[in-house]
């Protein structure tokens, strides 16, 4: 395939509303996707007595559709003071990829704040290469906090839940 001819793609795909075009000439192989669009998510801010002020994270920032450099250092800088301060645990991302809260949209959530939480029970999804991963508890206890939105993309280390150890 010549420059031009995958400009000539590129255009046709542009105007048109297909979301995923996929062609193969011979060894030629050539993918165009489009980018899922972003949307501004309101999360409701917990009660102070729920969430110190300490804990201002990703969370905290309901108006960022995407994580940003910035309020991905801030939330894993923070997140061993949250542990310190508040004796909580905190369950992080052990891979990139997007945040789930429910096994399927539309279905209830894996767990929500103030349920009771044990060893190895399924907190939420990570997908990430189109492989659905899910994060398990590690330790018995509550769950104190969500520190992440649902569909919002999450990195390696990123703090997912805070756990209140029983």
């Amino acid at each position: 395939m010549t420059t031009d001819e995958i400009r000539e793609l590129l255009r046709i795909f542009n105007e048109s509303g297909v979301a995923e075009l996929e062609l193969q000439r011979g060894e030629d192989r050539l993918r165009i996707r489009r980018a899922p669009q972003n949307f501004d998510y309101a999360i409701p801010t917990p009660p102070p007595a729920a969430a110190p002020q300490s804990m201002a994270g990703p969370a905290a920032y309901p108006h960022n559709p995407g994580p940003s450099a910035t309020t991905a250092a801030a939330g894993v800088a923070r997140a061993p003071e949250l542990e310190q301060e508040s004796g909580q645990v905190l369950v992080r991302s052990p891979i990139v990829g997007t945040f789930y809260e429910a096994p399927a949209p539309g279905a209830a959530p894996f767990v929500r704040v103030g349920d009771a939480v044990e060893p190895g029970q399924v907190l939420c999804i990570i997908e990430s290469m189109k492989l659905m991963n899910e994060i398990e508890a590690e330790v018995a206890g509550i769950v104190a906090s969500k520190l992440v939105e649902n569909g919002r993309p999450v990195e390696y280390g990123e703090a997912l839940f805070a756990i209140r150890p029983r």
